[in-house]
């Protein structure tokens, strides 16, 4: 008998258990910042994944206040630049973040200008992308 009501408290604590909501969990992604100059002058992305790298996006004035240096452990940075632009409205984006079980895929999109005017100086837009997660990361 002793058994039966041992079983029976167990079953009854464990469905008790409190249990998180989605509203708490962080989202896969987060937009830090989109520049339309400051970028570099060639198209590339990078990943920064190491703790060296995520330092330096702490030092970073319009950075600073969007990242926590406890991100460095739980999350992983994207930096995404478009290149030498020679009109103005040009910026890269994040068109989707999908989470497979072994890694993170993040499908860019550009954004060009229909202006025809030619700015003096070149621009090079970039956005800066937070991905909560520490999966191997895709760009498409």
């Amino acid at each position: 008998m002793k058994k039966y009501v041992l079983l029976l408290w167990i079953l009854i604590v464990s469905s008790c258990a409190s249990t998180t909501s989605k509203d708490s969990a962080k989202p896969l992604f987060e937009v830090l910042t989109v520049q339309k100059d400051g970028g570099a002058s060639i198209r590339f992305f990078e990943i920064l994944s190491e703790e060296r790298e995520i330092k330096m996006l702490l030092g970073d004035d319009n950075l600073k206040k969007k990242i926590k240096s406890e991100d460095i452990n739980t999350s992983n940075f994207v930096i995404l630049n478009m290149g030498e632009q020679n009109t103005n409205g040009n910026s890269i984006e994040v068109d989707k973040v999908e989470e497979t079980k072994d890694k993170i895929i993040i499908t860019t999109k550009e954004n060009k200008s229909n202006s025809k005017t030619i700015t003096e100086d070149y621009l090079y837009p970039y956005t800066i992308v937070k991905i909560n997660s520490k999966k191997q990361i895709v760009i498409n």
